[in-house]
């Protein structure tokens, strides 16, 4: 069984025990949150929300709080000795998917 589940403003295709990592939650390491915007059911019978399905929602828990790898934005004009360079690493939870329905 999947489901396709709104988290923090992206939509993720998860399954039980599949281990996920999202932006930053407002939550504490080791607690259980609920995902309640789901929009799609899958398994042997599909069903698909009018935007969300009613009644089903997603437990998950949060596993750790971390940075992602960093990405390098370099801004460079030819011929005007103009160069810019900007970092930037992502703020991460990982959670792990416990029980879908």
């Amino acid at each position: 069984m999947f489901a396709i589940v709104e988290i923090a403003g992206q939509q993720f295709k998860v399954e039980k025990n599949q281990t996920v990592y999202v932006h930053r939650l407002q939550a504490e390491e080791g607690s259980q949150i609920t995902f309640d915007k789901v929009m799609l059911l899958g398994g042997e019978v599909i069903t698909v929300g009018s935007p969300f399905v009613a009644g089903v929602t997603v437990v998950a828990k949060v596993v750790n709080h971390l940075k992602g790898d960093k990405i390098l934005v370099f801004h460079k004009k030819r011929r005007k000795g103009y160069r810019k360079l900007n970092g930037h690493r992502q703020y991460l939870t990982k959670i792990e998917i416990e029980s879908i329905g």
